[in-house]
């Protein structure tokens, strides 16, 4: 059996279709600027979150925790921490897009 696509049909399959792109395309965008946030860390902490630096003292973020980077985000933007860059850093960022950046580090494979 053929469809036949009368206006309706038609303007409905468009708008769903581009909706749908436009979602995929609002979530590619999303990720782009979590990606963009967290490699703002990457001079310290390795690429990805993958630090090579053994002897630097510095810890590589891929596949720590969430809560975890979260917290230690959080105790570092309230001086809780003590550090030498990261309590200033940390300030740069809200709370939502330091949430970001951690589920960003968590995801990423050791």
């Amino acid at each position: 059996m053929r469809t036949r696509w009368t206006t309706p049909r038609l303007a409905a399959a468009l708008l769903a279709g581009g909706l749908t792109a436009g979602v995929a395309s609002a979530q590619d965008a999303s990720a782009l600027q979590v990606r963009s946030w967290a490699a703002t860390c990457a001079n310290c902490h390795g690429t990805d979150g993958k630090s090579v630096a053994l002897d630097s003292g510095l810890l590589g973020l891929a596949g720590l925790d969430k809560a975890y980077i979260v917290d230690q985000l959080n105790a570092f933007r309230d001086g809780k921490r003590p550090a030498t860059v990261m309590h200033q850093l940390t300030k740069g960022y809200t709370p939502q897009q330091l949430d970001a950046i951690a589920g960003y580090f968590a995801a990423q494979k050791k």
